[in-house]
């Protein structure tokens, strides 16, 4: 498979909804968004309901959904929107205050492109939206190294990961890129730590899911995980 291509043309706006039941997360959320030269907020939903049915109709290029939300919760909203039965799926983030393992099973079981917690900040909020619009993704990084870890210790409990055997061999860079996505490294931290540009770090990533037969970057991770790749070097 390859990645899929950029959210929007270069140069447009990122296009972003925002589903949360609180309207004063929602306000937060906008403001902060609508500061950034390359976003704007052009719908919010109070409800998963809504958030779907506002989706289908406004074709965002981001949707920021929350979990616990009345008539119909984000995990749900999630599948109908990014679900792997979904013919044109959207590019979903779910923002949520809880940090718990089923939340971010269902999650990526549900096509989400990206896990974030809502205390995580406003500026991984904005990194969040810009790597899903670039066809990557970004989990918060302590639910990452925690969710990775308990994939690797408890095989077959669940994990929202599938782990086929790649389909030809990874390079020694490739391997290098891998183990440090399944640290937790960004590609911007990866290009630095490897003395590569950013480009070859993402050209790696493509050459690495396509292998691997992998939907994003937490499957990636989670065969490093489970095939002994995910251990620091020394």
């Amino acid at each position: 498979m390859t990645s899929p291509a950029p959210a929007t043309p270069s140069g447009a706006p990122i296009r972003v909804l925002i589903a949360d039941d609180q309207d004063m997360v929602r306000t937060g959320f906008r403001f902060f968004l609508d500061a950034q030269p390359d976003i704007t907020v052009v719908a919010e939903a109070a409800d998963g309901e809504e958030a779907v049915a506002l989706a289908r109709r406004v074709r965002p290029d981001v949707c920021l959904l929350d979990i616990r939300m009345p008539k119909l919760d984000g995990l749900e909203a999630t599948r109908m929107l990014a679900g792997p039965d979904v013919s044109d799926p959207m590019r979903v983030v779910v923002v949520t205050t809880f940090d718990l393992d089923e939340y971010v099973y269902g999650a990526l079981r549900g096509g989400a492109c990206g896990f974030l917690l809502k205390d995580s900040g406003p500026t991984l909020l904005a990194e969040a939206v810009r790597a899903a619009a670039a066809g990557d993704s970004l989990v918060s990084p302590s639910v990452t190294v925690r969710l990775l870890k308990h994939v690797t210790a408890a095989p077959g409990t669940g994990a929202p990961v599938r782990t086929a055997p790649p389909t030809e061999s990874l390079t020694d860079r490739e391997l290098d890129v891998v183990r440090l996505v399944a640290l937790g490294r960004t590609n911007a931290e990866i290009a630095a730590e490897l003395y590569v540009s950013l480009s070859t770090v993402k050209t790696h990533l493509s050459s690495v899911q396509l292998k691997l037969d992998a939907r994003n970057r937490v499957e990636i991770a989670a065969w490093a995980w489970q095939n002994g790749y995910a251990q620091p070097t020394a």
